[in-house]
């Protein structure tokens, strides 16, 4: 069974024309066309429609919709993916929803209220243009539906492993272990593993980060001071680097 255009139109909430639009650029070709050249769509058709309109509320470009669906070839992944990321956008509102009832009792009845508890679902989100920009806006979407599925506990944990990281990598510096030595590849390791346990990290589908992503993140910890000071300045970020190249050379 197929349905009109104007059809689709009224159930998706769209216009005819965006729908005429995204046909021409190749987007959302439809399944046939009848008397007049009316078009028509058929169930897969709009299965398309429904992740171009998913991927559209995630703030990605058609250009870069139509590569991910074109790279996609398994739908049903790619919808369980997507159903992912709505629930975990589910949850932050959820938890954005708690944190304004929370606040607004606590004004009403004239108490305090932690600072944590106030603004908890208000995620961070100053990198995602810079990432956007350097690996797709997919990348950023995987990647913050991950962050924000894991929940508080989760992300607390995440954190714990993320500075424990990077306190072995300021410590092996300052007691200037050769970034080829065993110990130091040994942090490599970890920090490969730790970056592709990220989805959304370019590898991540094999458990590790590809090597061109680890050998530009490594200079970017270098010629980048917010990457930097993780590491005790530029000295203990070029050891990283140095490290985190050699691996890559040898092991990806």
């Amino acid at each position: 069974m197929t349905r009109s255009i104007q059809d689709v139109a009224r159930l998706a909430g769209v216009s005819s024309r965006t729908l005429r639009h995204y046909d021409q650029i190749g987007l959302l070709p439809p399944s046939g066309t009848g008397v007049g050249g009316l078009r028509h769509y058929d169930d897969a058709a709009l299965r398309r429609l429904q992740r171009i309109l998913l991927l559209r509320d995630l703030g990605m470009p058609l250009a870069d919709i139509a590569t991910v669906l074109d790279e996609q070839a398994d739908e049903a992944r790619a919808l369980r993916e997507h159903l992912g990321q709505l629930r975990a956008e589910q949850d932050r509102l959820g938890r954005q929803i708690t944190s304004v009832e929370r606040t607004l009792t606590a004004l009403e009845k004239g108490d305090r209220i932690m600072a944590e508890d106030m603004l908890d679902g208000f995620d961070h989100t100053q990198y995602k243009d810079e990432v956007t920009e350097r690996w797709g806006a997919d990348a950023y979407a995987r990647s913050d539906a991950w962050w924000r599925g894991l929940g508080p506990e989760g992300q607390k944990f995440f954190q714990a492993r993320t500075k424990a990281l990077g306190e072995a990598w300021g410590e092996a510096a300052s007691r200037g272990v050769d970034p080829t030595s065993d110990e130091a590849q040994a942090l490599a390791a970890r920090h490969a593993e730790w970056l592709g346990s990220v989805p959304g990290t370019p590898g991540s589908e094999q458990g590790r980060p590809t090597k061109e992503y680890l050998v530009g993140l490594a200079d970017m910890y270098v010629a980048d001071p917010r990457f930097a000071k993780n590491y005790g300045g530029t000295d203990g970020a070029t050891f990283v680097r140095d490290a985190l190249v050699h691996y890559a050379e040898r092991e990806l």
